[in-house]
C-alpha cells in the first residue's frame, strides 16, 4: 500500500529564529514562509511619510500611536511585518507581550508594494485575507510606482475596498478624527 505523500511544510514562528539576520525580510501566512529582500529607496520613503503623517496626527491628538515595520505575532502560523500600523492607546495595551511584540491586530495596517507579482500577492490577497480575518478595523495598500492608495474597511466581518486615491486626492479615515494628508505629499 502507498504511503500518502506529507503535506508542504508548515512552517512556525520558532522556525523563524533559525533564519539568519541578514537584511531579509521572514514572514509566515497561514504556515507558509516568505522572504523578500530588503525594500526598494522609494518604498522605504513611502513608509517614512505614511508614519510621519500619522505620527504627527498621534503626537496632535494623543489618540494612538505609529510603528514601521513591527513583527506581528498573531499565531505559530502567522507572523507578518507590515510596513506601518498605528494602534489606539486603548487597544495598544491589550496587543503588546510582555517582550514588547504585537500578538493582536492594531485599527490600522498599510503595506507599500514591493515590485513583482508575488509581492502583490501576497499583499493583496493573503494579507488582506488574514487582516481581515484578525480584526484590523483598516488596510492601506500604497503602490508608490502609481502613486495610489487603496483604502479597504471593515464592513460586518471583513475588509472591502471603499476607494482607490490617487495624487488629487486627501487620505482620511474615520480611525483617525480630522486626519488628513494629501496622497501628492506621500510621493513627492
Amino acid at each position: 500500500m502507498n504511503q500518502p505523500i506529507s503535506e508542504r511544510v508548515r512552517w512556525t514562528t520558532t522556525d523563524l529564529k533559525l533564519f539568519p539576520d541578514n537584511g531579509n525580510r521572514y514572514e509566515i501566512i497561514d504556515g507558509e514562509l516568505f522572504v523578500t529582500k530588503a525594500p526598494h529607496w522609494k518604498h522605504q520613503k513611502t513608509c517614512v511619510r505614511i508614519s510621519a503623517a500619522l505620527d504627527s496626527w498621534s503626537q496632535t491628538t494623543g489618540l494612538g500611536e505609529v510603528v514601521i515595520a513591527p513583527g506581528i505575532i498573531f499565531g505559530d502560523a502567522d507572523n507578518v511585518i507590515p510596513d506601518v500600523v498605528w494602534a489606539s492607546n486603548e487597544r495598544l495595551a491589550g496587543l503588546l507581550d510582555e517582550a514588547g511584540h504585537l500578538t493582536a491586530a492594531p485599527e490600522l495596517i498599510v503595506e507599500v508594494l514591493s515590485p513583482g507579482s508575488e509581492n502583490e500577492k501576497r499583499d493583496r490577497e493573503l494579507k488582506l485575507k488574514l487582516y481581515s480575518s484578525r480584526g484590523v478595523r483598516e488596510y492601506w495598500i500604497v503602490d508608490w510606482r502609481q502613486q495610489q492608495v487603496e483604502v479597504y474597511r471593515r464592513e460586518q466581518t471583513i475588509l472591502k475596498l471603499i476607494a482607490t486615491l490617487f495624487n488629487g486626492d486627501e487620505l482620511n479615515s474615520p480611525l483617525l478624527p480630522n486626519f488628513s494628508c494629501a496622497i501628492a505629499r506621500l510621493f513627492s
